[in-house]
């Protein structure tokens, strides 16, 4: 067994769990958006960074992909990794503002514009349909096609592929394929319809640590000002 601390919170786990997979068991929430349960962590959106380690030699790194080590010290909501998230949201919209998913993510980080190039994509390269498939579907059907900027997923070749069985699940799981948000006007890549909130319990300590880690808060959904009550 390991021995790690989350957030001040000490507890034991297997080698090989993560610390994702730790922090959850405790209650802790962290975004994600490329992992997803049944599929084999990627670390491809880094949207659940965490900060481990202490002092100067403290970092970030993805809590799905990353094992637990014995004595670490994980603090998943600090004001560095706030910060990083939010970049991380930024550029997410960048590339897919009209994602439903994208756009509760930034609704529940508070992420109000994005500064980067409007590119209108498709897809994030999150590699959930290419997992699915190849994992869940044993299908293989999909992969990926070059790399850096001209990386994009497909069949080989771009041809039609004689293993698919048009299950849909790559459609499922897509974050870019979920419901859109009505919201058109391309000149904006958020309409802050559902931002404009002020959650009332969540405060800040001296180390500028968010405090309130319940999701959803129960105190929030009591007044009836929590975010998902007016999606």
């Amino acid at each position: 067994m390991i021995t790690l601390t989350i957030n001040g919170a000490q507890l034991s786990v297997e080698k090989g769990t993560t610390i994702l997979e730790a922090a959850q068991f405790l209650g802790f929430p962290i975004p994600t958006l490329c992992h997803m349960e049944g599929l084999h962590p990627y670390g491809a959106c880094r949207l659940c960074i965490v900060e481990i380690g202490e002092g100067a030699r403290a970092k970030l790194v993805s809590s799905c992909t990353y094992p637990a080590e014995e004595g670490m010290k994980v603090r998943t909501s600090t004001a560095r990794v706030v910060k990083a998230r939010k970049m991380v949201i930024e550029l997410l919209l960048a590339s897919c503002p009209q994602s439903k998913t994208i756009q509760d993510l930034a609704s529940k980080f508070d992420v109000r514009q994005q500064r980067f190039k409007q590119e209108w994509e498709s897809c994030i390269l999150c590699g959930r349909c290419v997992r699915m498939c190849a994992e869940q579907m044993t299908g293989n059907a999909i992969g990926y096609h070059g790399r850096g900027e001209t990386r994009t997923i497909g069949t080989p070749f771009d041809m039609k592929s004689e293993t698919c069985r048009l299950c849909g699940g790559c459609i499922y799981v897509c974050p870019a394929c979920q419901l859109r948000c009505t919201y058109s006007d391309k000149e904006n890549a958020i309409c802050n319809g559902c931002v404009n909130l002020s959650l009332p319990c969540v405060e800040k300590d001296q180390f500028k640590e968010m405090m309130c880690y319940m999701d959803p808060c129960v105190a929030c959904e009591i007044s009836g000002t929590h975010y998902s009550n007016i999606k």
